[in-house]
């Protein structure tokens, strides 16, 4: 349903969540609206006086398909690890496509006297610069928002001379060391078997006084992947890996080669413009790779630097438009906490946009924005910036907090990749569900190569005692409810951008097989109802579990909202499968305690193995409880009850409280979430590592989506306006809704002072 601007305020009349004496009438300039990216850049600028020196200290810069982390060392120079969202090597990981650094003579940057960095991200941009005025040595560095290219510029009243150099460490054919470092191949190894080898790189001579380097996969994984899985390859696709090339070109402006990985000043000069072209290419050869990525290198020469930059800047613009949370309070016991939370949403927005646009999901154990461990202490220091703990692989659990946020904040576009990796692992899953059970229908794995298949160590290497489709992991062996998730997350996409087109060629073919499969899966009792035994409820309950409410939740949800489309988008045949489903569907599980009817995690269940809470997955993700729906008293003891109370990483007790209408739990776990980053980096949205990796994307994103629910909720189609908001907070915000609408506001000392809703394109 649409929301309109008359609904809305009739909405907030009605509400009773806080004292609403004024209410503004929509139409109008709001303040919220005034918002000039001048107050933004004061409001999320970050700044320092000395340089980071180390690569733990670097600041973070990405397109959405390339990115940098970048630091300045105790020399002044410049040091670059260069990223890219597709850069898969031959054993699946996600690795790095070098380092770059920029040295300077005389280097501007090496004292700390008149030293100052700043991270711009209203504009995506990194400056460094040796004093504050106009005419002080200047460094600008950005991953350009509309080429796959790292740019960085240099500007100088006397004349430098620069030295640029490409450093790499994946030189020759080399193990992965046993422990933490195998680690980050992650599925590749049970320690019993063939060592895990990194290829090497390859650095082509210097032509045109270009520096030109790839990592070219000339063996790959997948096919033994899948011949252990019992999967015929046809239903695959070609393999993904192997042939696969990533690489770039590194050329500037009065820089000349000296030898295959070194550009230097051709004399020295008080300006320097350096571009960094990065290409990744699939089953190609060599040579086309080179082709392509050259072609792509002197098309990006041509265009004039101060037209590129404003479009690049153009681009960042147009994202902070689109939506934004900013907090504050006269409270001035809560003015820290609420600066806080306000930087911390933006910082992991901006994380979340420069690595969500590529052609992988972002990576929720370190997004692209890994570094080396040189510096840090433990287990999993002196390893190099390839490193990430639970490798390759993707989590769905983790991985969809990162993308539950970006309905609200308008990033629909940031969602395709994540849509787009299931989807197309669909025909594989639907061989899979074939060949292991014999019925129709698909399932996906809660751990899944990007292909679509578990990881060998998680299937089981050794296959003894295993029939085919039972996976020797039991954290994961009946753990299926990703596929029902996703529908929902699709659902909740189509919702708030109502296209036809993304419920033929996305949603449906999905969620009508994964809903399929729940149908068929189970045998039905005498009464027609589903018994889902054997199964289990996430990773935590394991063992003797039968009904578990993260399913039974799903199935209610997905296969009622699935009803709900306009009938010219299914078919009868369609509509009747799910009206079936829902028949046969055993009633959401709960238990009794003391005098209390609580929600439990399954009819019957046991063998804890994980920190879940699978009962409050129908409060989130499935909100089938929340604010102003039946139930919401049960929903309220069943969490304040809840076996697991930690609070960061991927844990999402904030969000569920804010769904429930728990103000200070709410907004005191979003506090501490956004209070905590990784003690060992700069960057303040560099959370971790926690139960995976820094940067954490779970950590951040989690407190993203709570406080989204604390500013608005959508019920049938309907706004409730601050159902968990402190009194004592104020907000501007800018936040979409169901129905290609936003709702932008400005809430202060209590009272609504403005409010409109707009619709979107």
């Amino acid at each position: 349903m649409k929301l309109s601007a008359h609904f809305l305020t009739a909405a907030l009349l009605l509400s009773p969540f806080m004292p609403l004496q004024t209410i503004a009438q929509p139409g109008g300039a709001s303040p919220a609206q005034r918002l000039t990216a001048a107050s933004m850049e004061r409001l999320y600028g970050l700044t320092w006086d000395s340089p980071g020196l180390i690569s733990l200290n670097s600041v973070p810069l990405g397109n959405g398909d390339c990115a940098v982390n970048a630091w300045v060392d105790e020399r002044g120079d410049l040091l670059l690890y260069l990223a890219k969202s597709d850069a898969w090597s031959e054993n699946g990981r996600l690795q790095k496509l070098g380092r770059i650094r920029i040295a300077f003579s005389p280097s501007p940057f090496g004292s700390t006297t008149s030293y100052g960095e700043a991270l711009n991200i209203v504009r995506g941009l990194f400056s460094v610069a040796a004093g504050s005025g106009p005419d002080a040595p200047r460094l600008d560095l950005r991953v350009d928002a509309h080429h796959p290219a790292v740019i960085a510029t240099v500007t100088s009243p006397v004349p430098l001379s620069a030295r640029v150099s490409l450093e790499l460490w994946r030189t020759a054919p080399r193990a992965l060391r046993t422990g933490e470092e195998v680690h980050s191949a992650y599925g590749l190894s049970d320690g019993n078997g063939a060592p895990v080898i990194v290829d090497p790189d390859s650095v082509l001579r210097t032509k045109g006084n270009r520096i030109r380097w790839f990592h070219r996969n000339t063996r790959s994984v997948w096919a033994d992947n899948l011949r252990l899985q019992e999967l015929d390859p046809t239903a695959a696709g070609p393999d993904p890996l192997l042939g696969t090339t990533t690489g770039g070109i590194m050329e500037g402006t009065g820089l000349v080669a000296r030898g295959d990985t070194v550009l230097v000043s051709r004399q020295p000069s008080r300006t320097l413009r350096l571009v960094i072209t990065l290409h990744t290419a699939e089953r190609d050869t060599r040579g086309r790779w080179l082709a392509q990525a050259e072609a792509r290198a002197a098309a990006i020469a041509k265009v004039k630097e101060d037209r590129m930059r404003a479009a690049h800047e153009q681009w960042w613009a147009s994202f902070w438009e689109r939506s934004y949370i900013i907090v504050s309070s006269e409270d001035t016991t809560q003015r820290a906490a609420t600066a806080t939370v306000t930087r911390g949403y933006a910082l992991q927005r901006y994380m979340l946009a420069s690595a969500g646009r590529g052609a992988y999901p972002i990576k929720f154990n370190g997004s692209l924005f890994t570094v080396d461990t040189y510096h840090r202490p433990g287990p999993a220091g002196g390893l190099d910036a390839d490193f990430r703990r639970w490798g390759g692989p993707y989590w769905f659990q983790n991985t969809r907090l990162a993308y539950w946020p970006m309905l609200a904040a308008g990033d629909l576009d940031l969602m395709k990749p994540f849509f787009a990796m299931y989807t197309a692992a669909l025909p594989l899953r639907r061989a899979a569900t074939k060949k292991y059970y014999g019925h129709d229908g698909a399932y996906f794995p809660e751990t899944m190569n990007f292909w679509g298949t578990y990881t060998n160590t998680n299937y089981g290497i050794d296959r003894t005692g295993l029939s085919p489709g039972l996976t020797a992991n039991t954290y994961i062996r009946y753990h299926w409810n990703s596929g029902l998730e996703l529908s929902m997350m699709m659902l909740d996409h189509y919702a708030y951008r109502p296209d036809p087109r993304f419920v033929r060629t996305t949603l449906l073919p999905l969620a009508s097989d994964v809903l399929r499969f729940f149908g068929k899966h189970w045998p039905r009792g005498v009464n027609g109802v589903i018994r889902f035994s054997p199964s289990q409820a996430l990773e935590t309950y394991q063992s003797d579990v039968v009904d578990p409410m993260p399913d039974i939740a799903g199935i209610q949800v997905v296969a009622s909202r699935m009803l709900a489309l306009p009938e010219s988008l299914t078919t009868p045949a369609l509509r009747d499968e799910w009206r079936d489903l829902l028949r046969a569907l055993p009633p959401l599980p709960t238990r009794v305690e003391g005098k209390d009817t609580l929600l439990a995690p399954a009819a019957r269940y046991g063998g804890r193995g994980n920190i879940e809470n699978p009962e409050l997955y129908a409060i989130f993700p499935y909100r089938i409880f929340g604010m102003e729906k039946p139930g919401l008293a049960m929903a309220r003891r069943s969490f304040e009850k809840r076996v697991t109370t930690e609070n960061g990483g991927w844990q999402q007790h904030s969000i569920q409280a804010a769904v429930l209408g728990l103000t200070n739990t709410a907004s005191a776990l979003v506090v501490d979430n956004f209070s905590r980053p990784d003690t060992l980096c700069r960057f303040p949205a560099f959370w971790g590592p926690n139960y995976d990796w820094t940067p954490d994307q779970d950590h951040g994103s989690a407190a993203m989506i709570a406080l989204q629910n604390m500013v608005v909720q959508e019920k049938d189609g309907q706004a409730v306006l601050l159902p968990a908001w402190p009194s004592n907070w104020d907000v501007a915000f800018r936040l979409h809704v169901p129905g290609n609408a936003a709702i932008t506001g400005l809430i202060a000392r209590g009272k609504i002072q403005h409010l409109d809703i707009t619709e979107v394109e």
